[in-house]
């Protein structure tokens, strides 16, 4: 069965990248983590969405304040921030953040803020 999912509320989590041209940072990510992660657990779980830094915010994120540095994960669930990544501090400590962001997510209502 197909449900249409136009709701920001129904929609699953998504880390969202934002990025720009000549970060270099963020070509250390897409050398070391981009290539396999839409194929972990973590990929499956919240599929990346990339935002260029220098175009307008797509209005379905406008709940995002953005900040200057890039690169800046920021992993959402049903219309609101979970938390976020402030720039790329390599590969194995960006896994074990992102892991720490996603069981928030999973976490029972009214425990969402304990790590």
């Amino acid at each position: 069965m197909y449900i249409a999912l136009t709701d920001v509320s129904a929609r699953a989590a998504e880390l969202v990248m934002f990025q720009q041209a000549g970060c270099v940072w963020c070509a250390a990510f897409d050398r070391e983590i981009a290539p396999v992660y839409d194929k972990t657990d973590e990929g499956k779980r919240a599929p990346l969405r990339r935002v260029d830094t220098d175009r307008a915010l797509p209005p379905d994120l406008a709940f995002i304040a953005n900040e200057r540095l890039t690169p800046l994960f920021v992993l959402i669930d049903k219309g609101r921030e979970v938390g976020r990544i402030r720039g790329y501090p390599g590969e194995e400590h960006f896994w074990g953040l992102l892991g720490a962001l996603i069981r928030k997510v999973d976490a029972p209502p009214g425990i969402e803020g304990r790590s």
